[in-house]
């Protein structure tokens, strides 16, 4: 009975490392999408054909001809929701266990010892789920089109319409800040799930790394919509 329950709890114990395996995986597919739309958002400062050329190969000719036009942005698209989805879905799974598993008082006492990054930790996810609905609603269906006709199609002038209205770049500057802060933390979380925390040099290195993305992240979202806001792109 005892090897029973020694081998039910071993089982438990190696399926929550492939779960936290598996979470820190799809967080870093996340930071890698952020990164790059980070990047293409930045085209703005370059000029109106440089961010519209972008725009129209992301959606259009990415990977074409191995695939149709237009073929990659929704697969990818779908590919990012599911990461997301699954990555939203395992850190639940793994605050449960962790709850049930050491009591509520315990998790309390662990919540206080916390960064404000790793309080942050379950909301960012969600945060990131939202921002990324905002967009889609926004810059892909022309469900929310705020300053902007959606008719017209030009994601230049679209990105200067939307961001030219003061409540959305707010809401923006929230949305990121959030999810950065979880970035601050997911970053160091996953590469120490992974094995890279081995000691306190790769520590300290993971901790300055983690800041560098987190705030090369939020410097490089709110850039282009504080300039517009501000008149200086237009």
């Amino acid at each position: 009975m005892a090897s029973t329950s020694l081998s039910v709890h071993q089982k438990a114990i190696r399926s929550n490392v492939a779960k936290k395996a598996l979470m820190a995986v799809t967080g870093l597919v996340l930071i890698c999408f952020l990164l790059m739309h980070m990047f293409g958002n930045l085209k703005i400062f370059v000029s109106p054909e440089a961010y519209n050329y972008y725009a129209d190969w992301l959606k259009h000719d990415l990977l074409y001809p191995i695939l149709p036009h237009g073929w990659f942005i929704w697969l990818f698209r779908i590919f990012l929701v599911v990461c997301l989805v699954l990555h939203i879905y395992l850190m639940a799974i793994l605050w449960n266990a962790s709850l049930h598993g050491r009591g509520a008082k315990y998790v309390r006492k662990n919540r206080k010892e916390q960064t404000l990054s790793a309080k942050l930790m379950r909301w960012g996810g969600i945060t990131l789920g939202l921002l990324l609905v905002f967009h889609l609603l926004m810059f892909t269906t022309g469900t929310i089109t705020p300053g902007f006709a959606y008719a017209v199609h030009d994601p230049y002038h679209m990105f200067l319409g939307a961001f030219s209205q003061w409540w959305v770049v707010l809401i923006y500057a929230i949305f990121v800040a959030v999810v950065c802060m979880h970035v601050r933390h997911g970053f160091w979380s996953a590469f120490t799930t992974l094995g890279a925390n081995v000691g306190p040099g790769a520590r300290t290195v993971l901790n300055v790394l983690a800041y560098f993305v987190a705030a090369l992240l939020f410097v490089g979202f709110i850039l282009p919509p504080l300039a517009v806001l501000l008149g200086m792109v237009s």
